[in-house]
């Protein structure tokens, strides 16, 4: 296969094991895996190089708001940052945590988001991103399961983080807006134990202090990210430095031997949760080349506004966002003039036979890009050349369109918060490979697994079967639940519970998932079982069956 290496050969079904296929690998890694940059041995490390290098690039930005009118966006450098990361740390530290600690974060993307993560990098201290996504209890189980001692958490989320003290104040002693705080908020947080800051007067606390930065290892962890159960409780997945940084070397090397490697020119806009490892390592990509990171306004009507005034030049999306992109375009063609839509259809037709007999996105019909295809390109900023979908499928026809349309290498990748994000991604210029995730990335072993009772056998003519993946970027476990580690950890392999099957260039399929859980096409999980068990023991029910599919928003229930 054109762009895998097999490394170790099949293996029949033995000792009540099903039958594995071929393991293979990366084509990019034929001479071994990527490794870090020297001194790279952390996400600390990440920043601290990029901070050292690059002090006076734009690091951070946000639209600046007159009279509730959005204007440009205002930076600040990679030099500032790292001065507020040095203090927003210093005031951790004298609050009594140390290296090992877990400090919870809340809240929409922004630069008191990054700067507190920083912080914690720079400290040892766990990241734990609080969301309420999971269900209206998350928040509390996650500050509880993870003994989170001090939380910081947006303006406008922190009535519902007061809402769990009652519950939660015997772990969490200090919680940071990252605005103001109101008095009745402070008057309400003093019935308790806790105490509660503002942004500027945490930032007071570690004033005239200076706290030692502690050594950081590779094995250590940087952050547990809570996913779905399918018990109800979420799962928290503990990423290691080793995780983080072997995944950006991978990234690094598949970029480089495709022609489109980051640097520091480079602008990202921040809008995918930071709670999730998709948007997480993607950030961590970027500020490892000293490349800008915009912020979005919070509002999904707005971000199309936003693009245009940041003018990104990697744009990273659900399959819900670009379902919503393509819904928007096909709707202004099909309501447009009779000559309009004629020459949209002929350009389109003709642009995507062109890369389909194999000539480049930007050399398959350049003047229809120009004439035609220019207007969308502006609409995303003007400067857009890579867009990748991640987190859930996205439909072949929605792909091809935007491949066709967007003036952009248009990706499709797939991964787990276990194995750090990215473990496949489909390449550029490679229409094959529409309705794909791609090869593997080159830091990781993958081979399927036969499921005998789906009737998927890794070693037939068509291999079909479980994910598995072996490499550094793996997980080093579920917090407290070592039992559920080992369900998923076999011999060194991590089960990723998809079925996929090998394309003959290499890409992979995914084609069915092996336990009865799914995602929706905004990113969420859902455990089926557990939603047909919860509604059951409704009166008057009988019984209920719940469908949903990876393409669709929301379930049917029947």
């Amino acid at each position: 296969m054109k762009y895998l290496i097999e490394v170790e050969k099949a293996k029949e079904a033995a000792d009540g094991r099903p039958s594995r296929g071929p393991v293979y690998r990366s084509s990019f890694a034929k001479d071994g895996f990527p490794v870090p940059a020297k001194g790279m041995d952390s996400c600390w490390d990440i920043f601290r190089m990029s901070a050292e290098k690059h002090p006076n690039n734009r690091m951070l930005g946000r639209r600046h708001i007159v009279n509730g009118e959005a204007g440009k966006y205002v930076w600040l450098t990679y030099k500032e940052v790292y001065d507020m990361v040095i203090k927003v740390g210093n005031s951790i530290r004298s609050c009594g945590i140390e290296k090992g600690g877990k400090c919870g974060i809340y809240g929409a993307n922004c630069s008191e988001w990054v700067m507190s993560m920083e912080a914690c990098n720079a400290h040892g201290i766990y990241c734990v991103p609080l969301y309420d996504t999971l269900g209206a209890g998350a928040v509390e189980f996650i500050i509880n399961h993870a003994e989170v001692s001090i939380a910081f958490v947006e303006e406008k989320k922190l009535p519902e983080l007061l809402k769990t003290l009652a519950n939660t104040s015997q772990h969490l002693k200090t919680i940071v807006s990252f605005g103001k705080v109101t008095s009745e908020q402070k008057e309400e947080v003093e019935k308790t134990a806790v105490k509660i800051f503002s942004w500027d007067e945490f930032l007071q606390l570690g004033e005239d202090k200076q706290f030692e930065l502690p050594v950081k290892n590779k094995s250590d962890i940087s952050t547990i990210m809570y996913t779905s159960g399918t018990t109800g409780d979420p799962k928290g997945v503990l990423i290691s430095n080793e995780s983080i940084v072997t995944l950006i070397a991978g990234v690094n090397r598949l970029l480089e031997s495709v022609n489109e490697e980051l640097n520091h020119k480079d602008v990202y806009m921040s809008y995918l949760p930071l709670a999730h490892i998709f948007d997480r390592v993607i950030e961590e990509c970027f500020i490892s080349h000293g490349a800008s990171i915009g912020f979005w306004r919070g509002d999904v009507k707005l971000l199309i506004e936003d693009l245009g005034e940041l003018k990104p030049t990697i744009f990273c999306a659900v399959p819900r966002v670009l379902d919503r992109v393509y819904s928007g375009l096909t709707q202004k063609v099909n309501t447009g003039s009779f000559f309009k839509n004629k020459l949209f259809n002929v350009a389109y037709s003709y642009k995507l036979n062109s890369m389909r007999k194999g000539n480049k996105f930007a050399e398959a019909a350049p003047i229809c890009d120009k004439i035609v295809f220019n207007k969308v390109k502006q609409g995303l900023g003007g400067n857009v050349r890579l867009i990748l979908s991640g987190a859930a499928p996205l439909s072949s026809h929605v792909e091809g369109f935007l491949k066709v349309v967007t003036c952009a290498h248009v990706l499709q990748g797939y991964g787990l918060t276990e194995t750090c994000a990215g473990t496949f991604v489909s390449l550029p210029n490679e229409m094959s490979m529409l309705g794909t995730v791609g090869p593997p990335v080159p830091n990781v072993d993958v081979c399927l697994e036969s499921v005998p009772e789906m009737g998927y056998d890794a070693l037939g003519s068509t291999p079909r079967g479980e994910i598995c993946v072996k490499g550094k970027t793996l997980f080093s476990g579920y917090y407290k639940r070592e039992d559920l580690t080992n369900e998923v950890m076999i011999d060194g392999w991590f089960h990723t519970g998809d079925v996929g099957e090998w394309q003959a260039d290499g890409s992979l399929k995914i084609i069915d998932r092996k336990k009865n859980i799914f995602k929706l096409s905004q990113g969420e999980y859902v455990a089926v079982e557990n939603l047909e068990n919860i509604y059951s023991q409704a009166t008057g029910v009988d019984s209920v069956w719940v469908y949903g599919n990876s393409f669709s928003l929301s379930l049917l229930l029947l």
